[in-house]
């Protein structure tokens, strides 16, 4: 007989009533330290309570009123993203997969009032991830993410990952935009080196053809920089944007620059939930504490910190890892032993990681980590690690 929840998810055996900045306790009284972070969702942690504050003063007076109508709490947002990034303009949403639906149909429409309704293809990367909407799966395009869901959305084209000739042989055309993530997550956290963006942003520029990032997992702090892309001094076309954005408060966006979201008018999109009060409210204090002088020097700090203290677990374990890798706050560790074998051994030594592909285990802790909570989750790693390397 099929659960009451449909059973899409392997679910880990814990069930979590609570959480408290970097940690969360089991309904058994446990305390796991999260490097998770909900999968880069809880960037300023658990009950953080400058979040707490802004929705409880929103819930008390409107939660939703739908886009028929001017949203202050939504403008202030905007008006915040706008200021701090490339973009000229934004529209809010649910969720990355959201976000997805609209960059890719904001390339398309742009092309269309330009006269070149031909041009529908985009280009994007293998090992990406992009959502599991139909636009989103057709664009990642692994076997994986569209076995059994055929027909699959045209107007996809593959590129192996570090690939430039094939790139190059992509554009066409047909050719309206390239997508692609500044950092992979799902992918195994491949950051792209920073001189591939720059000649990203010169291809597309060359050709005429729009630059789409997906920061939804790389973005909101997570390197260091607000979005990773600003590393690599470029800017994108269109951007998607989600997970850290709300703090753990169902949120997303797209930014975009007025060329590229030319097309984008009067009933062309729109969502029920996007951009209500009480999302909006919540990203907004998010923002607030993002944009404090103090707190991307910090993460970059801390992300130097543990990155170390990873590198010397590595060391330590090299039975068990075989390096580092990522940017920021956003880490992985490539193994050599299962990496299912690392997450469950975190699991039972009472600290939270997440699997990525290619082996890889993934670090994304809250960005408000300690000092002294980095030096206790590299401790509960090196007893998981340990324990791996003793069972093999």
């Amino acid at each position: 007989m099929i659960p009451s929840i449909l059973p899409t998810y392997n679910r880990a055996p814990l069930s979590f009533e609570r959480g408290e900045g970097a940690w969360l306790v089991e309904a058994d009284g446990r305390r796991f330290l999260d490097l998770g972070a909900g999968i880069a969702v809880n960037a300023l942690g658990h009950a953080h309570p400058a979040l707490i504050a802004a929705l409880e003063a929103q819930a008390g007076k409107l939660w939703h009123v739908s886009n028929l109508y001017r949203i202050p709490e939504q403008q202030r947002l905007a008006d915040q993203l706008v200021g701090a990034t490339f973009a000229d303009t934004v529209f809010f949403t649910n969720s990355g997969t959201e976000s997805c639906e609209l960059a890719v149909k904001m390339a398309r429409k742009y092309w269309y009032e330009k006269g070149a309704p031909e041009r529908t293809e985009i280009v994007t990367f293998s090992g990406s991830f992009h959502g599991r909407s139909s636009a989103g799966i057709a664009a990642a395009g692994s076997e994986k993410m569209v076995k059994g869901f055929a027909p699959i959305l045209p107007g996809f084209v593959h590129v192996d990952w570090a690939d430039h000739d094939g790139l190059k042989a992509a554009i066409g055309e047909q050719t309206a935009a390239i997508l692609i993530e500044p950092v992979q997550g799902e992918g195994g956290i491949r950051p792209l080196p920073d001189q591939c963006l720059q000649g990203l942003r010169k291809l597309c520029d060359e050709h005429g053809i729009l630059l789409i990032l997906d920061e939804v997992q790389s973005g909101m702090g997570r390197t260091g920089k607000l979005f990773a892309h600003e590393w690599a001094g470029v800017t994108p076309d269109i951007m998607m944007v989600a997970k850290g954005i709300g703090g753990g408060f169902p949120l997303g966006a797209v930014l975009a620059t007025e060329r590229a979201a030319a097309g984008m008018t009067a009933g062309t999109h729109g969502s029920t939930y996007g951009g209500n009060p009480l999302a909006c409210a919540v990203g907004s204090a998010v923002m607030d504490q993002m944009l404090a002088d103090d707190f991307l020097p910090e993460v970059r700090r801390k992300a130097g910190l543990l990155r170390q203290k990873l590198e010397g677990l590595v060391a330590t374990h090299a039975g068990v890892f075989e390096e580092v890798r990522g940017q920021g706050l956003m880490l992985g560790l490539k193994c050599r032993a299962a990496n299912t074998d690392v997450v469950q051994a975190g699991y039972d030594h009472e600290v939270i990681t997440v699997p990525a592909a290619d082996n890889v285990v993934r670090l994304l802790p809250p960005l408000i980590l300690s000092d002294e909570e980095i030096a206790e989750a590299v401790r509960r790693l090196d007893r998981a690690a340990t324990h791996v390397a003793l069972s093999k």
